[in-house]
């Protein structure tokens, strides 16, 4: 159904629906790991916020400087929270599972556009860490500040 909404709105526009959606089918282990990141770093915040969580994952896997899939990108060493802090991994809450799943698969489809200008970064802004000095700040959505490289 987002693929359908994605052509008709992209033909209303004018740009073809291959130029909006420019990532390829998402298999479910990159839907999983991406749901999974986006419901334990924003669980209970805004759609754009979750989405701009897992666009800040999409944007590495597409950065040289990170590996060149999701879930690696997850996994790569303790860049989210969650995959450190000795807490179980489970999506236990039926609802923002469903939310986070619906999010990773829009993100990973290129239905959800990036409102992150690009960000490779970002942090809850409840805590102020040593390394936002050294970015630019792209973004402030739903309690996140987004960052990306000078």
């Amino acid at each position: 159904m987002r693929a359908f909404i994605v052509a008709t709105m992209a033909a209303l526009v004018g740009v073809s629906a291959v130029a909006q959606n420019t990532a390829a089918e998402p298999d479910e282990a990159e839907v999983q790991c991406v749901a999974e990141a986006v419901y334990h770093e924003a669980r209970g915040t805004s759609e754009p916020s979750q989405e701009a969580v897992a666009h800040v994952i999409v944007n590495r896997a597409e950065s040289e400087d990170f590996p060149d899939d999701v879930c690696a990108v997850i996994e790569d060493g303790c860049q989210f929270s969650y995959e450190c802090d000795g807490k179980s991994e489970a999506m236990t809450d039926p609802e923002a599972r469903e939310e986070a799943i619906d999010t990773a698969e829009a993100v990973l489809e290129g239905a959800a556009p990036d409102p992150t200008g690009g960000a490779l970064y970002y942090h809850n802004r409840a805590v102020a860490p040593d390394w936002a000095d050294e970015f630019r700040p792209t973004a402030e959505i739903g309690g996140h500040t987004f960052y990306r490289p000078e």
